[in-house]
């Protein structure tokens, strides 16, 4: 039986909730409308405490752990989550301790080891329960939706010509991919722009998926995927261009000079770099509050740390990259959420058995009931600006005032956006012969 005080605010909350949701309580009674659009079915007192206090992360913990089961579509279920949340969870009120112990702490959380074991514990689950809800490139970031017709597979298309458009690539040039993923990118590129592709990734799984992919299209000698880790990556010269998709929410808020100094010295002057990335809604917060960061840190990408987009303009400034454009696709991530969470939701059987190939049946369900609230909660995240995406060009400026489109560009950036929604490459009086012809 819940705790009469317990059980007497969680009635309030549930009559204050936009949807009928019921809930059936460890003595077998039962709360709230019947029908209902979301059932919630509890097995310890404890976990009633977290819904009637609001904290969301602890509640999907529950989830994973099995104390709690649910019934119901994953859209109801994140209306009824978003209305139990006690304020907004990218608000933060940490002082100059709390963020003095979050640097600590992303200073020890990302060593070369410790992230390789990280990004491993997330990509390395098993590419074929990937590949049941991820479009047939497997591209793991935010599609952009051109236009809302588009299907989920046109829209990741979209969006790997958005950036080769935005980095203005061209035949032979050197292209780096910091965190390659399955490839989409790096083979996009190299076969529809003619780059000299290369690209790294921590994933084992990743790596060799690639190598697979490259072999097959008889790309070996134009295209290679390094497995290793940014900081051990060496060159024998820098890139012309620089593509980092979904990668730097990993690096840690401690890293960024580290990493952003390494981009710019990776990248030859004068040449352009695209930083894709999860940001913070909130300016100080590196994760969401009301626990599910920490549901997020523990089930799906351990490390994980998000900056405000204006901090990270800072410290890729720091670094001596300067931004040229920079365009915030918050919700087509919230649609790409939602593509890949409904597509999940409708092979669901199939996931249980891809996982539970991989590491048992208890495991699969684990994994499974973490990824579907991950999906679901993430694309409710990004509805609702508690997080955003940005995609941001930058440049390493060469010193030379007679580089670029414009007198003082000093990059090939030709600081005028129509380029990237034209056919051709856009015009240029340049003339400096270390850049290429536009």
């Amino acid at each position: 039986m819940a705790v009469p005080f317990i059980q007497e605010k969680i009635v309030q909350r549930l009559a204050q909730l936009p949807l009928p949701v019921a809930l059936q309580l460890p003595s077998g009674e039962r709360l709230g409308p019947r029908p209902a659009a979301v059932a919630l079915m509890f097995n310890d007192a404890a976990s009633l405490a977290s819904l009637a206090s609001g904290h969301i992360g602890s509640l999907a913990e529950a989830i994973v752990e099995g104390r709690v089961r649910f019934e119901g579509s994953m859209r109801d279920l994140m209306a009824a989550a978003a209305a139990l949340l006690p304020g907004n969870p990218a608000h933060s009120n940490v002082g100059w301790w709390g963020r003095t112990l979050q640097r600590a702490r992303s200073l020890a959380a990302h060593t070369p080891e410790r992230d390789a074991r990280q990004i491993q514990f997330h990509y390395d689950v098993s590419d074929a329960f990937y590949a049941l809800w991820l479009d047939p490139l497997r591209v793991y970031s935010c599609a952009y939706f051109r236009n809302s017709a588009m299907t989920l597979a046109q829209a990741q298309e979209a969006k790997l010509d958005h950036i080769c458009r935005k980095l203005m690539l061209r035949p032979g040039e050197r292209f780096l991919d910091i965190g390659a993923g399955w490839g989409g990118l790096l083979l996009w590129a190299a076969e529809h722009y003619g780059v000299d592709a290369t690209g790294i990734t921590l994933s084992r799984n990743q790596h060799a998926h690639v190598q697979g992919l490259i072999a097959a299209r008889g790309l070996q000698g134009r295209v290679r995927m390094e497995l290793c880790d940014y900081r051990q990556f060496q060159a024998a010269q820098p890139f012309d261009k620089i593509a980092s998709v979904g990668m730097f929410e990993h690096v840690g808020r401690a890293h960024m000079p580290t990493y952003f100094a390494t981009v710019r010295a990776l990248l030859r002057p004068g040449g352009l770099v695209m930083n894709h990335g999860i940001t913070a809604g909130g300016t100080e917060n590196t994760q969401l509050g009301a626990g599910m960061g920490d549901f997020i840190g523990k089930y799906i990408f351990p490390g994980g740390e998000l900056l405000h987009v204006g901090t990270v303009l800072g410290e890729m400034a720091a670094a001596g990259l300067e931004m040229g454009d920079t365009e915030n696709l918050r919700p087509h991530y919230a649609r790409t959420l939602w593509a890949w969470s409904d597509a999940l939701e409708a092979r669901l059987d199939e996931a249980r058995s891809v996982l539970a190939a991989h590491g048992g049946a208890q495991h699969a369900e684990r994994v499974l009931q973490a990824y579907r609230l991950y999906l679901a909660g993430s694309a409710m995240g990004f509805e609702r600006g508690w997080i955003a995406l940005h995609q941001i060009l930058a440049a390493r400026p060469d010193g030379d005032v007679a580089t670029g489109a414009l007198a003082g560009a000093q990059s090939a950036y030709p600081f005028n956006r129509s380029y990237m929604y034209t056919e051709g490459p856009p015009c240029s009086t340049n003339s400096n012969p270390a850049l290429p012809p536009t």
